[in-house]
């Protein structure tokens, strides 16, 4: 039996199985020949779509992949997935789709490689959830893989000043005060998405980009190289190339996606001021590789782990700066310099993070996106997991370029975004209130909505610091200002910000990590006593289904968890 027949483990019940006639009939009506039968069959995954600048390029790349596989001895075939724009759902009730998104991704992946019986995988990502979809989806079904990024966006001009798609919230907020014209706002419009690629910051797309490269699952580099630079789409042919000597090598994603690999990841993301989404992503993906993990894993390599990067949101550059200056892997390489990464997980190169990484450049002389490790923008991690009678799993905030780390007001709650919103534009909202925005989180929302339009609102209104926003759902990539969501229980399940009411005193302490609310105890028996269920707000479809699968989000809102 020869090399190449051995690496068809799973496609030979297609070529060979009892039903071979027919199987091959419909193989070759799509391009087979007799020699492709004796290849491996590789699924190249494309999450190509025109429904975003994110994934409008996927299409091409998606063809390379399959080029690398073929001439490395591969059978290729493109499958499509669905993806959702997040920025183009943000603010409306299309948002409740965006989290299920990535399950329907990752099923859709594991759905067609088991039923076509195919041997390997290489997938294409690029809008937000399509990242830990794909490698939700290689995890669970850990057949030799190999994930690319299809590249952050360039930023937009204005003025001569860099612009992103936040730009464009924010400058709804400037309009709504008055701050600037119907003109002005046109023209924020018109500059801030100029082409293909993902949005441009260290937003969601690009944090779990550089964390699924330090990971081990994708290309080296792949994570910071620009969507129309033309070595992306030698990045994917090579991507093709690699999955094939995976097979040969027998090395599979869960041989790469190990406990310290996932610290690895969270070291990354602490160190760019990533994403605080990288919560719920990092968890699902570890559980869909069979790894333990959790927020006290997050909070011990946030202890140790700078925060490095001075990106936007909160900070100056984008994506395509730090790939100007050397990269995700030059900053791994500072990293691992520092001790703070494991340098002997594997990756799917076949060679330790250490030996990729010594084949890296370092950082450009004279570079202002990355500081030294010596001369952090924070010592610690910025994103921070709090607890107290107000979230007793957990919940997350981040605190990169906040000046205040404690902040206590009055709670004005709400119960549904849309609520908040007329209340914000109403100018209701004021200096010292914690705007709380409940039932929204992955079984109340259904779907756990981000609030970047809230967030941008309140910069937009020039209360960025001096109002803090708690919700236990969840925020965009995008956001800044001293937010807090995550919290869990969610307060669709009894959670205790589902007790809270107007007028109570709320406490966030990043330093103490503590998020209460003071009310004592006799007076939260009485709430918990009558408080009820709410309605579900979906009785049919796929967020009727999604309500009823979905887990906390401390644990990753994950549908395939304890049922």
């Amino acid at each position: 039996m020869s090399e190449q027949k051995d690496l068809r483990i799973r496609s030979k019940v297609i070529s060979e199985g009892a039903n071979r006639v027919p199987n091959r009939s419909m193989l070759r009506a799509v391009g087979f020949t007799d020699e492709d039968f004796k290849k491996p069959m590789i699924g190249i995954a494309s999450t190509w779509s025109e429904v975003t600048p994110c994934n409008v390029h996927i299409d091409k790349l998606a063809l390379k992949a399959k080029a690398g596989a073929s001439a490395n001895g591969g059978a290729p075939m493109i499958f499509n997935t669905i993806m959702v724009a997040d920025g183009i759902a943000m603010g409306h009730e299309g948002m409740n789709y965006s989290l299920p998104s990535r399950e329907v991704i990752a099923d859709s992946i594991e759905t067609v490689v088991g039923a076509e019986r195919m041997d390997g995988v290489v997938a294409v990502g690029g809008c937000d959830k399509t990242t830990p979809a794909c490698i939700m989806a290689m995890g669970r079904i850990n057949l030799p893989s190999v994930y690319v990024y299809g590249g952050t966006i360039a930023p937009g001009k204005l003025n001569g000043e860099d612009i992103d798609i936040v730009s464009s919230f924010e400058a709804v907020g400037q309009y709504q005060e008055g701050l600037i014209d119907d003109a002005q706002l046109h023209k924020v419009e018109c500059s801030a998405c100029p082409g293909a690629g993902a949005c441009g910051g260290m937003y969601t797309a690009n944090t779990m980009a550089s964390a699924v490269e330090a990971l081990g699952m994708s290309i080296p580099g792949s994570s910071s190289t620009p969507a129309v630079n033309d070595y992306k789409e030698e990045e994917c042919r090579q991507a093709g190339e690699l999955v094939i000597e995976l097979l040969k090598k027998d090395i599979y994603p869960r041989d790469i996606m190990t406990k310290k690999a996932f610290e690895n990841a969270i070291t990354v993301v602490m160190a760019l001021g990533g994403s605080t989404n990288a919560f719920l992503h990092l968890i699902a993906m570890a559980h869909s590789a069979g790894v333990d993990l959790d927020f006290e894993d997050f909070e011990a390599v946030r202890k140790k782990v700078p925060h490095i990067a001075d990106l936007k949101p909160s900070g100056k550059y984008v994506m395509q700066d730090l790939y100007e200056v050397g990269g995700v892997p030059a900053v791994m390489k500072e990293l691992l310099a520092a001790g703070l990464l494991h340098g002997d997980c594997l990756t799917v190169t076949g060679k330790t993070m250490a030996e990729n990484l010594a084949e890296a450049p370092g950082l450009k002389e004279g570079q202002k996106v990355i500081y030294p490790i010596d001369q952090p923008l924070k010592k610690t991690g910025p994103l921070v997991v709090l607890k107290g009678n107000l979230a007793p799993e957990g919940a997350v905030a981040k605190m990169s370029g906040q000046k205040i780390s404690r902040f206590e007001g009055v709670a004005k709650v709400f119960d549904s975004e849309a609520d908040a919103t007329t209340a914000i534009e109403a100018g209701e909202i004021v200096e010292g209130d914690v705007l709380v925005i409940r039932n929204v989180g992955p079984k109340g929302g259904p779907g756990m909505p981000e609030m970047l339009s809230i967030t941008a609102m309140i910069v937009g209104r020039g209360l960025n610091g001096k109002v803090a926003l708690m919700t236990d759902g969840r925020f965009s990539g995008g956001s800044h200002g001293f937010v807090i969501g995550h919290i869990a229980p969610e307060a669709a399940v009894g959670g205790p910000i589902g007790l809270l009411q107007n007028g109570d005193t709320v406490t966030i302490d990043s330093e103490t990590q503590e998020i209460n609310m003071h009310v004592d105890d006799i007076e939260l028996e009485k709430r918990k006593a009558a408080w009820t269920a709410p309605e579900p707000r979906y009785k049919t479809g796929v967020l009727a289904k999604y309500a009823k699968l979905v887990s906390s989000s401390a644990k990753g809102a994950v549908t395939d968890g304890d049922l």
